[in-house]
């Protein structure tokens, strides 16, 4: 889940903060990111759904900067219980995910939410 500081520095076109985070114990990742609504990274977002993601959710917002932030996030389904990832798709998944972001100069360090903020 992102914490975004400010919209005056963006980590690629139309990119303002990424996190790749699972919900313990950690094997599915979602990809959160903070974009520009009015300079989408739309080659990300078709990169992204290529690789088998889905939005599952977006939401336009006023930064306390006043920048316009459209928040969105993707998930991948997998073929363990409740959709999630076995270990070798996780793997797989992860190396897709920081190949696709290095290709666009960002870099990426999945991590494990704790559980106040996974069940918030």
């Amino acid at each position: 889940m992102l914490f975004l500081k400010s919209t005056s520095v963006t980590k690629a076109p139309g990119v303002y903060e990424v996190d790749v985070a699972a919900k313990p114990p950690g094997k599915t990742f979602g990809i959160f990111l903070a974009t520009d609504p009015d300079n989408p990274p739309s080659a990300i977002f078709s990169e992204l759904e290529k690789l088998g993601f889905h939005k599952s959710y977006q939401q336009g917002y006023t930064h306390k900067d006043k920048g316009k932030v459209l928040d969105v996030h993707y998930h991948k389904n997998g073929t363990d219980l409740f959709n999630g990832w076995k270990t070798e798709e996780c793997t797989d998944n992860l190396a897709a995910i920081d190949a696709l972001f290095n290709s666009h100069g960002i870099k990426v360090a999945p991590r494990v939410m704790s559980l106040a903020e996974a069940y918030r």
